[in-house]
């Protein structure tokens, strides 16, 4: 039953996520560009960047474990208006926003355009598809399942649509099989991750959410910062372990408010690291600071993240609606963009 504080049906569209990695897979069978790259570069801001952090510790961990002779394939990432220049150098730059029209995103592709940069364009239209159409740059037109659907829950058609393309390409193994098997395995976890994401959400209600993890997973502390930024329209931090312990740890010394510290614990990690978040949590609570610590689901990589995500997805979810906030508008950014266009 749709809950009246959530217009949009946020809920369905995290139930419906592990879908979209097939559809990803579909909509780029047929795309791929002449050249041959070392390297990518994922040009796209806010929720059309998300995939990209993720998409890095999959195809790292991939290239170790299916080809651990040959250098793992470069994955830059570019937030702001102009090319980093790595996108200069035998590399393949994708130029994702979801809407088409982000500026800082357009901006890059007017570079990349500029100087004959080989491209592919991710969009679901905008200026982004009329640029591409137009400079005949291959582009993938991304779906909207639903009315006010939000870039930060379309990681998978990101995610999918990437990893199909680098296959085409020949840049990386074809594990698209094991991810279709994974992706409906994450499936079948939802109800049990929406029930865990409630009572995170009961717990962290009325504090500031601060989220630690290994250094591999560092990315996925960031999307769960995110998604409490823009689904629960609250403050939220992210490190990981053994950094923190290095410096933002001693910040506790004296809290100036009131912190859930949630720290996401990863199995395969080096062993010292299970004696860091056994300490640190020890300390932190000495400090009158709250902390939950959780162990990584999921066996490989990939679940290891989605499964991660996807809690993060209902926790925020139902901390919105604790707060009696809509989870799906991001007012404030679509006011600064209104802003920026005057």
């Amino acid at each position: 039953m749709l809950n009246p504080i959530d217009k949009s049906n946020l809920r369905q569209m995290i139930l419906d996520s592990p879908d979209q990695f097939r559809v990803g897979f579909e909509i780029a069978k047929d795309i791929r560009i002449p050249g041959t790259f070392r390297s990518i570069m994922i040009s796209g801001m806010g929720g059309s960047a998300l995939p990209g952090n993720l998409f890095r510790i999959y195809l790292n961990n991939l290239f170790r474990q299916d080809r651990p002779s040959e250098q793992p394939l470069s994955v830059y990432q570019n937030r702001s208006y102009n090319l980093p220049p790595e996108s200069f150098h035998e590399c393949l730059n994708f130029i994702c926003s979801y809407s088409g029209n982000t500026e800082e995103t357009v901006a890059s592709f007017e570079e990349a355009l500029k100087n004959d940069l080989p491209c592919i364009a991710l969009s679901s239209g905008g200026k982004i598809e009329e640029m591409a159409l137009a400079h005949g740059v291959p582009h993938v037109k991304l779906p909207i399942p639903y009315e006010n659907f939000q870039p930060r829950v379309g990681t998978g058609y990101f995610f999918g649509t990437l990893f199909q393309i680098l296959v085409n390409q020949g840049m990386v193994p074809d594990t698209t099989g094991d991810l279709l098997k994974e992706a409906a395995a994450l499936k079948q976890h939802m109800g049990v991750l929406e029930e865990q994401g409630k009572e995170l959400a009961q717990k962290i209600a009325g504090r500031t959410p601060v989220i630690y993890t290994t250094a591999k997973y560092k990315s996925v502390a960031m999307v769960w910062k995110i998604k409490f930024n823009e689904n629960a329209k609250t403050p939220a931090f992210w490190n990981f372990f053994p950094e923190l312990n290095h410096n933002e740890m001693v910040g506790f010394t004296l809290p100036q408010g009131k912190f859930f510290v949630l720290m996401f614990r990863d199995a395969d990690a080096h062993p010292q690291s299970f004696k860091r978040f056994e300490i640190t949590a020890k300390l932190l609570r000495e400090k009158g600071v709250e902390v939950e610590v959780l162990d990584m689901q999921g066996e490989g990589v990939f679940a290891k993240i989605f499964l991660c995500i996807a809690l993060a997805d209902f926790t925020s979810y139902y901390l919105a609606l604790q707060y009696g906030q809509d989870p799906t508008p991001v007012d404030m950014v679509e006011k600064l963009k209104g802003l920026l266009a005057e």
